[in-house]
C-alpha cells in the first residue's frame, strides 16, 4: 500500500472508531511531517484522498476538518475558491515535486519554460561579446537602478508601438519578472494584508505570499475568459484587498485570455477601490493570432497597475532580465531594488539590448509562435486520442500550456507518482492552489521538442488508463 494511502487509511479507521468526531482538526501538513517523519507532498495526498471521500472537508486560512455525516451535509458542493482570505503553505508541495523533475532524463511536460531549442541563444551570445566590447566602463555602475538606460529606451519603444502610455521615469529593469512581481507585491501590502488571485493561481505567486505573511483569497478562473469579475466586485465591496496579482493573458496555468472589455473593466474596478494590480504578463508575447492582446495597463489611467514581464519565455532564458512598468511606485520600487538586489546583471541587459537594436526580435518571435502553435495542436490531438473517456483539455490562443482536467475518478498526484516513476514530469494541479483542491487537473507544457513530447504524452495518456482500471 501507497504510504499516503495507508495514513489516509489510518484517520479513516479513527474516524470510524470515533476517535476523530466531526468538526475535529487535523494535524496541519507541517503538524503531521514532523510527528510521522512523512513528506509534505505524503501528507496532501492522504488528505486529498480523504477529501475525496467525504471523509474530511478542507476549510480555506484553516485546514483539514471531519466531515459532518452524510445526512446533515449540504448539497451544494465545495467550489474551486473559498471567497475568504486565506493562509497559505503550498511551498513544501511545490519544492517536493518540481525537485523531483528538473533531471534531464524526464520528460519536461513539468516545465516552466520552452525548449531551449527555440531561442537564438548563439546571436544572443554574439550580441553580448559586441556590446560587451563597446560597453563604457563607467556604464557598470553607473545605471544600477531603474537599469541600463538603451534597455529601457527598447522595452519603452514597444509600449508606444502598442500603443501605451507610460508615466515618466516608470520603468525599472529587475532580475527577471519573478523579481519584479516579488518586489510589486512588497511594496504594496503588508503582512497580514489579503492578496486577490486566480483559482488556480500560478504557485509562485502563492509561495510569495506565503513568504510574506500575506493571505490569499482565491477567486474562481475560467479557462477561456480569466477571473470572475463579479466575485471580485463583492469581495473588493466586502473585504480590504492589499492588492490583487493576475495574470489576465495566457495564465499560468489555464491559458486562459482576458477580452479586452474585461481588462477594462477590471482596471476601473479596482481603480474605484484604489487596490493595485500586478499584472503578471510573461506570455504576452506569444500569442497565436495576428495581435499582441492588449495587457490591463493599456487601460490604467492612475499607475494603479504594476505590470511584469521579462524576455525569459520570448528570447532568452536564463539572462534573467525583466521590468516593472511600475506606474506611480516607480520611485519606490527603485528604492527597493537598490537595497535588496542592487541590479539586474549589466552584461545580460546589454545582451538583449544589442540584440533588440538590431531588429532580430520580432522576427525570431513571428518563428517562436508557429512553433508554439504547432506543437500545441499537435499535443491537443494526442491526448484527445491517448486519455481516458471524460478528459478534457484548454484550448489556449497563446503560450505553451495546456490545463487537463482527468476523469473524477483519477488524482493528479497519484498520476505525477507514476509518471515520475516512468520517467513523465508533469505539474499535478493541488500545486496551483493554497488549499490544495484541483486534484483531478495538471498543467502540460509542450513547448519541448514533439519528439519528446509526444511519446510522453502517449506514455501518459497509457498510465492515467492504468489508473482508471481501463485498457487505452
Amino acid at each position: 500500500m501507497n504510504l499516503y494511502r495507508q495514513y489516509a487509511s489510518e484517520i479513516a479507521a479513527m474516524i470510524a472508531a470515533g476517535q476523530l468526531r466531526p468538526g475535529d482538526r487535523l494535524p496541519s501538513v507541517r503538524e503531521a511531517r514532523a510527528r510521522r517523519g512523512i513528506s509534505a507532498s505524503t501528507v496532501f495526498q492522504a488528505y486529498q484522498l480523504l477529501e475525496r471521500d467525504g471523509l474530511v472537508v478542507a476549510r480555506p486560512q484553516s485546514g483539514f476538518y471531519v466531515n459532518l455525516p452524510l445526512a446533515e451535509r449540504s448539497t451544494t458542493p465545495a467550489g474551486p475558491s473559498g471567497g475568504i482570505p486565506a493562509e497559505v503553505q503550498v511551498s513544501d508541495l511545490v519544492f517536493h515535486v518540481l525537485g523531483q523533475v528538473r533531471s534531464r532524463g524526464v520528460a519536461p511536460l513539468g516545465s516552466a519554460f520552452p525548449g531551449p531549442e527555440l531561442f537564438p541563444l548563439r546571436k544572443l551570445a554574439r550580441a553580448a561579446s559586441a556590446g560587451l566590447e563597446a560597453m563604457d566602463p563607467g556604464a557598470v555602475v553607473e545605471h544600477l537602478s531603474p537599469g541600463y538606460p538603451r534597455l529601457i529606451e527598447q522595452i519603452e519603444l514597444r509600449y508606444r508601438i502598442d500603443g501605451i502610455a507610460l508615466m515618466p521615469n516608470e520603468i525599472v529593469v529587475t532580475n527577471g519578472a519573478l523579481e519584479a512581481l516579488n518586489a510589486a507585491l512588497q511594496l504594496t501590502t503588508r503582512p497580514g494584508d489579503t492578496v486577490v488571485v486566480e483559482s488556480p493561481a500560478f504557485y509562485a505567486a502563492l509561495q510569495t505570499i506565503e513568504r510574506l505573511g500575506l493571505k490569499a483569497l482565491s477567486l474562481p478562473t475560467s479557462s477561456v475568459s480569466g477571473i470572475d469579475l463579479d466575485a471580485l466586485a463583492t469581495v473588493l465591496a466586502r473585504e480590504r484587498v492589499g492588492a490583487c496579482w493576475l495574470m489576465p493573458t495566457f495564465q499560468n496555468p489555464t491559458g486562459a485570455l482576458m477580452p479586452d472589455a474585461s481588462k477594462r473593466d477590471l482596471v476601473a474596478l479596482l481603480a474605484r477601490h484604489q487596490v493595485p494590480l500586478i499584472e503578471d504578463d510573461v506570455y504576452g508575447e506569444l500569442y497565436f493570432g495576428t495581435a499582441r492582446p492588449k495587457p490591463a495597463k493599456a487601460f490604467d489611467q492612475n499607475g494603479l497597475v504594476l505590470h511584469c514581464s521579462s524576455f525569459s519565455k520570448s528570447l532568452a532564458p536564463g539572462y534573467r532580465v525583466g521590468w516593472v512598468a511600475a506606474g506611480r511606485y516607480a520611485q519606490a520600487l527603485q528604492r527597493h531594488t537598490l537595497m535588496t538586489t542592487m541590479s539586474a546583471s549589466m552584461p545580460a541587459q546589454i545582451a538583449v539590448t544589442q540584440f533588440l537594436k538590431k531588429g532580430g526580435f520580432d522576427r525570431h518571435l513571428r518563428q517562436l509562435r508557429g512553433a508554439l502553435h504547432a506543437r500545441m495542436s499537435a499535443a491537443s490531438r494526442v491526448i484527445e486520442t491517448s486519455f481516458p473517456a471524460g478528459t478534457r483539455v484548454s484550448r489556449p490562443r497563446g503560450g505553451y500550456f495546456l490545463w487537463l482536467e482527468l476523469p473524477r475518478a483519477l488524482d493528479a498526484m497519484d498520476l505525477h507518482t507514476l509518471a515520475l516513476k516512468a520517467g513523465i514530469g508533469i505539474a499535478p494541479g493541488p500545486l496551483f492552489s493554497p488549499d490544495t483542491r484541483f486534484s483531478q487537473y495538471l498543467r502540460i507544457n509542450i513547448g519541448h521538442d514533439g519528439n519528446i513530447v509526444l511519446p510522453a504524452l502517449r506514455q501518459l495518456g497509457a498510465l492515467a488508463h492504468q489508473l482508471d482500471g481501463v485498457s487505452p
